[in-house]
């Protein structure tokens, strides 16, 4: 089970109880994580009964439900609905993945919904991501070219050079797999992590880039890459199936054949 970064000399208190609307049949509680900084009061888990004839068939469903409905103080973050921007990864039933995509069903008991693990908590269920974004940064995830492209076309690749792309461009930055590593909860500070690794294996494997030496260069180094130990958090947890692992341990292979 993953452990959550609270507040200072604070612990997690018995919250609020919203009870289901009278005559509901097919009844599911939501605990969910409440943290309001300006309140000064220590976290809570808040208890929310929900009709889940009254209410859609994901998580994300029932969050909506419970802000639009019940509790409109409540905080998370969302957008699309449909598991393409990452907004709404929070850690649900002990796992991290993404509340549109998560079915409520799948979760057999009590819904217990908390924010990404090991993140400064902004309010509820919206972690701070600076520090991801600020290592995301650091890789220069773009394409690093210095001839010009055509100039009656694209950058043309063939079709085995853009398969090496497929399971590294579906990254949608949820940070699911960073938040999920024991090793980027030690040495968060300086393990850039499975999300912001795989984005930067995506521009050394890709074709058209002309800077492969320079981004290996930049991640030779004991803490950037090597903090990985194959835990394997990363895989299991990530909501679009990809395999952060992977593309880590091809980094630190064409590192060893570089030096070879």
């Amino acid at each position: 089970m993953a452990t959550f970064t609270l507040p200072k000399n604070s612990t997690i208190s018995k919250g609020k109880h919203f009870p289901a609307p009278a005559g509901a049949t097919k009844v599911r509680s939501f605990k969910i994580y409440r943290w309001d900084p300006d309140s000064g009061e220590n976290p809570r888990t808040d208890t929310y009964d929900i009709d889940l004839d009254q209410c859609g068939p994901m998580v994300l469903d029932a969050l909506i439900k419970i802000k639009n409905e019940v509790d409109s103080t409540l905080t998370f973050r969302r957008s699309c609905r449909e598991g393409i921007c990452g907004s709404c990864s929070m850690n649900i039933d002990g796992l991290n993945t993404l509340a549109c995509l998560k079915p409520i069903e799948d979760v057999k008991a009590e819904v217990r919904i908390h924010p990404l693990p090991h993140m400064p908590v902004v309010k509820d269920l919206v972690p701070d991501l600076s520090q991801v974004y600020a290592q995301l940064r650091s890789v220069e995830p773009w394409l690093k070219a210095d001839t010009p492209p055509p100039p009656d076309g694209e950058r043309l690749q063939s079709k085995e050079e853009r398969a090496k792309l497929d399971g590294l461009w579906e990254c949608i930055l949820c940070f699911c797999c960073s938040t999920a590593c024991p090793s980027y909860w030690w040495n968060g500070d300086r393990y850039l992590g499975p999300a912001v690794l795989l984005q930067a294996y995506r521009w050394i494997a890709d074709s058209r880039d002309e800077h492969t030496g320079e981004r290996l260069d930049a991640l030779e180094d004991p803490f950037k890459l090597y903090r990985c130990h194959t835990i394997m958090n990363c895989t299991r947890t990530c909501p679009k199936g990809l395999n952060p692992a992977q593309a880590i341990g091809d980094i630190k292979k064409m590192l060893a054949e570089r030096v070879v």
